[in-house]
């Protein structure tokens, strides 16, 4: 902007002081001793809120002093995102990147519990859905948008309620519909994170579909090379690459309006840093929903059990998102990634200091480290036979009198605990409240 310049600075404010929108940089204390999964991050609701005003005294915030003020430019086009830092006359936070400023604040409008069977059966017919959308696409037959927008949008209708319950789901893998079942994953966790990030239900909707169909490519690649158990040659390699092409072909002979969906299925393969796949495109020229698509198809590919490497944890994920951000992810989308799902979201199966292991069947977001557990197994690693939920925020005790703490996250089908059998016998959200010792 002429006649002015910006100048970064860190200001000190106390807690009672803070907004949403700010940029917290550092704390009073150390980042460890608090429930924040990263260190540094921006303020964007109540609840963090009010997690930074109950565990800390004062913050450090990062912002921009502007010199010479003159009239803002009019925000358009991808000049738009720069409005998502809150500003007032003394500073304001610094470039915002490529987060919009949300719109929309949502608040869950039923339990997990009761939203579970609804969430459950619009699970399964997407599933359906999403395996009947790849094997026809298989044998050339055409792709039914109507049937897979209106399953979709059912979706998106039940996380707008309480994304949770179908999260949860989403963590339930089968190895042997692994495509089908991620494109239905990647849709449910790209709708969560549209809500997350205040999108309006018409978005949320539309990424929704794009996580749906951004694999359909893949039914163009041979079955011996897309279900190859060992490492890919090279040659097998740029085949499983043109499935970004093949996807883009497929979706624009439809004659639909899918602009969205196939630049999405074309491009969530490119990365930040212009190393990614087919174009090597530069960051500014990704479209911003397939920055979105390329987090959660990561996420969920490494959450999963594939022919070729064993499932891993959700922290794991989180840890691999975090140390590309910025080279392969969009740093920004993937803080606000790694907020959403948390440090042990619904249906992660976790061991407890004493070797007590059990199911995370609700996460709080002022207590990321301390969720609602169903306790399935004592120390020994024997099934407890009446498995009960335990709630560490009330910092509960075992039997030596030490108060319970989760050790680690441990991928689904450990130790014999099977996520899906607990969903089926409904233990998840049935199970009472286990008494304190």
């Amino acid at each position: 902007m002429r006649g002015t310049y910006v100048e970064l600075i860190e200001t000190q404010v106390d807690v009672a002081d803070l907004e949403i929108g700010m940029h917290v940089i550092r704390l009073d204390r150390p980042w460890e001793d608090t429930d924040f999964l990263v260190q540094g991050f921006i303020i964007n609701d109540m609840a963090e809120l009010h997690a930074l005003r109950r565990q800390c005294e004062f913050v450090v915030i990062q912002g921009v002093a502007e010199k010479h003020r003159e009239p803002v430019e009019k925000i358009t086009g991808s000049n738009r995102l720069s409005g998502f830092f809150k500003r007032n006359k003394k500073t304001a936070p610094a470039k915002a990147g490529h987060v919009p400023r949300r719109r929309v604040s949502y608040i869950n409008q039923v339990s997990v519990g009761r939203e579970l069977q609804t969430a459950t059966m619009r699970f399964e017919e997407a599933q359906g859905t999403a395996k009947s959308i790849m094997s026809g696409l298989r044998v050339s037959r055409a792709l039914d948008i109507n049937n897979a927008r209106a399953v979709v949008n059912d979706c998106v209708e039940s996380v707008l309620r309480n994304e949770s319950a179908l999260m949860l789901l989403t963590r339930i893998k089968n190895q042997d519909e692994y495509t089908a079942e991620h494109c239905i994953n990647v849709s449910i966790l790209a709708a969560a994170f549209g809500k997350h990030l205040g999108m309006i239900r018409g978005e949320i909707q539309n990424l929704a579909l794009c996580g749906m169909l951004h694999d359909v490519g893949k039914t163009r690649i041979p079955n011996e090379v897309l279900n190859k158990p060992g490492r890919l040659t090279s040659e097998e390699f740029d085949l499983m690459k043109n499935h970004a092409v093949h996807g883009r072909t497929i979706l624009m002979s439809t004659g639909a309006a899918l602009n969205t969906a196939v630049d999405v299925a074309f491009s969530h393969h490119e990365r930040i840093d212009g190393k990614g796949y087919p174009r090597g495109l530069p960051a500014e020229k990704i479209p911003y929903f397939a920055k979105i698509i390329a987090l959660v198809d990561t996420y969920d590919a490494i959450t999963s059990k594939r022919v070729y490497q064993k499932a891993l944890a959700s922290m794991h994920a989180l840890e691999i998102i975090h140390k590309n951000r910025g080279t392969q992810f969009d740093a920004e989308l993937a803080d606000e990634f790694i907020q959403m799902i948390g440090v042990y979201p619904p249906g992660s199966i976790v061991e407890m200091m004493n070797g007590e292991v059990g199911i995370v069947v609700e996460s709080d977001p002022d207590h990321k480290l301390k969720p609602k557990v169903l306790m399935v197994q004592d120390a020994s690693k024997i099934f407890l036979p009446s498995p009960s939920v335990l709630d560490l925020k009330a910092m509960p005790e075992d039997g030596a009198g030490v108060v319970y703490h989760i050790s680690r996250e441990v991928p689904d089908g450990t130790y014999g605990i099977v996520l899906k059998d607990y969903v089926k016998e409904g233990l998840i959200v049935t199970a009472p409240a286990l008494p304190a010792f």
